[in-house]
């Protein structure tokens, strides 16, 4: 099975509405490893890696979110192993601080 590290970036209205819990709950439900942040600009930040077709579901639910959510745009790009190193120690998935 191929593995793969996709960073994408969420914007709408993804702050304050539970959007990185609810990114943290699905990343570690479904195995990946990664992160997620706000960031100023009120988008959200993450990074998931894991099996092909996992984390295509993940950026693909991304696009819908929590209920509370409103997602207007998803930014999905490719990344190297290198993102995950902004995970805290011993953490698989961390939720990071807003940058």
């Amino acid at each position: 099975m191929s593995e793969q590290v996709r960073h994408v970036t969420i914007r709408g209205r993804v702050q304050g509405v539970g959007y990185r819990a609810w990114v943290e709950d699905e990343a570690t439900a479904r195995g990946l490893e990664g992160w997620v942040r706000n960031r100023r600009d009120s988008s959200v930040e993450a990074v998931f890696a894991g099996p092909d077709d996992v984390v295509t579901d993940m950026v693909a639910a991304c696009r819908r979110g929590p209920s509370s959510a409103r997602v207007d745009a998803v930014q999905d790009e490719a990344a190297g192993p290198d993102m995950l190193g902004l995970r805290r120690a011993g953490e698989d998935f961390s939720v990071l601080p807003t940058i």
